[in-house]
């Protein structure tokens, strides 16, 4: 039976393996079995979990399962950065988090559990969800399944490796500025950023670094990412603002052709070769289905934009280092946080208030723009990232000598285009298109209007069925054969 398992688990998405076990064919705890054989397989060599969960995700699978559970014993992990599992520790990727453990779920965790999912455990972030890269102090280097000397991107890292290396079919993550595109992109998998405030935040916050960040899933999917959207989509108790939820599933959408679309190809930041080649490579396959594709030039200034970010991230983290500091009875001190932590609140962490509001105004008014230009566009595509995922150790050299400009430069030249929609609000989506010649995935990433995730997921469904991914397997992974 446990070869049998390890087969349903190389072969089959969240949805299918849900399916087989409310046909019978396979228990939740054997599910969860076969996960953990997988990843006790891989966790050496990624180094992706932060707190297994095991004896509680198998006393969860030995319950009888609800009706209209979409995931019903399917095995799954949480990033461990803003989003409370009950039981498990929350570091936020840094010393300073301490070894606390949640006494609850978030609402969006919970509405995972709800959906079925058997949440076993959680996994890496780096510090406090501000680099592109998974490499932090408090857990150390993620390393990414295609070659593990290099990044798995980030902050959802963790997430994406485990799902690239066959572990799980998909995983928790966040996005705040990229860290659920990046992560999918540096992997090979799939990553959908949702319209700002589809998902829940609460009841911890009422939104994260003025509403850029949001939750979802990384999954090898398209289909499983539409699913998880339709379980956990809507407003929670006292949530400060709401995106349309669909009237028709998010499922759906994956099931119907988007039709002739408009696309923009973003004349935006330098790329890479590498990078430019994926996107031709993009638009010749957008066009062969028989999309439009011109180049449009986005209303703003890059590098004020990506400036602007950091009086909102900056400030945002240097209330959580006070919040944390309180709740310990000691202040956090320098010492305790990376190098890159420190230059940002340096210089940013505080700004006055009158700053803030304009940064807050600013990303708003940005939103207005995108949003007009679009009206001419249905979607908007550039590369995930500027260019193939780095070596450990070179995203995140960091010291106290280096300004937030370096910092700015260092993170931004390789990852220019993702944070911008985190702004506006919009959908966005990482989609595994292109292998470079050393076999490393870059994703094509591609924005939508506010609130129009069925059309993103259409399109996506369309790729995948043309450009289907699910069979490139990294040299590091889980899988029985």
């Amino acid at each position: 039976m446990t070869q049998d398992v390890q087969h349903l688990l190389d072969t089959h998405d969240g949805l299918g393996l849900a399916q087989c076990v409310k046909t019978g064919d396979v228990t939740g705890e054997q599910l969860l079995d076969g996960v953990i054989e997988r990843l006790e397989k891989v966790e050496p060599s990624l180094n992706a979990v932060v707190d297994r969960l095991y004896d509680a995700a198998r006393e969860e699978s030995r319950k009888p399962h609800a009706a209209g559970q979409p995931f019903a014993g399917v095995p799954t992990l949480v990033k461990d950065l803003f989003s409370p599992l009950e039981g498990a520790r929350m570091t936020q990727g840094s010393i300073v988090g301490g070894d606390a453990k949640a006494e609850f779920d978030a609402e969006a965790v919970a509405r995972l559990r709800r959906a079925g999912c058997l949440l076993m455990g959680t996994s890496t972030s780096p510090e406090f969800g501000t680099s592109y890269t998974t490499e932090s102090t408090r857990h150390g280097a993620t390393r990414n399944p295609w070659d593990l000397e290099r990044s798995t991107g980030g902050s959802s890292g963790g997430a994406a490796a485990l799902v690239a290396a066959r572990v799980v079919p998909f995983a928790h993550g966040n996005d705040g500025g990229g860290s659920l595109r990046v992560p999918s992109s540096c992997c090979g998998v799939f990553g959908l950023k949702p319209s700002r405030g589809l998902l829940p935040s609460g009841p911890m916050a009422g939104e994260g670094w003025g509403g850029m960040g949001t939750s979802h899933a990384i999954t090898r999917s398209v289909r499983d990412s539409a699913a998880l959207l339709d379980a956990t989509a809507g407003t929670d108790l006292g949530a400060p603002y709401a995106a349309p939820v669909s009237q028709n599933t998010y499922l759906s959408a994956t099931q119907r052709a988007p039709g002739r679309l408009r696309i923009g190809l973003i004349d935006g930041p330098d790329i890479s070769s590498d990078a430019a080649d994926s996107v031709r490579h993009t638009i010749a396959l957008c066009e062969s289905l028989g999309h439009q594709v011109d180049t449009v030039t986005l209303p703003l200034d890059w590098n004020e934009f990506y400036s602007r970010c950091f009086d909102i991230i900056g400030p945002s983290t240097q209330e959580l280092l006070d919040t944390i500091g309180g709740m310990r009875g000691q202040a956090v001190k320098e010492e305790e946080i990376e190098p890159r932590t420190r230059v940002m609140l340096r210089e940013r962490g505080h700004i006055d208030a009158t700053q803030y509001v304009s940064a807050i105004n600013y990303i708003h008014a940005l939103g207005r723009k995108v949003a007009t230009t679009m009206v001419e566009f249905d979607v908007l595509l550039s590369p995930t990232l500027a260019r193939k995922p780095p070596v450990i150790g070179t995203l995140d050299a960091f010291d106290d000598s280096l300004s937030l400009d370096d910092v700015i430069h260092a993170f931004h030249s390789y990852c220019p285009f993702t944070a911008l929609f985190n702004a506006t609000g919009q959908p966005a989506m990482s989609v595994p298109l292109f292998w470079t010649e050393d076999g490393l995935p870059l994703g094509s990433h591609f924005a939508g209007r506010f609130g129009e995730e069925g059309r993103l997921l259409s399109l996506a469904a369309q790729l995948e069925s043309e450009a289907p991914w699910a069979g490139r397997i990294p040299p590091t992974n889980a899988c029985s054969r």
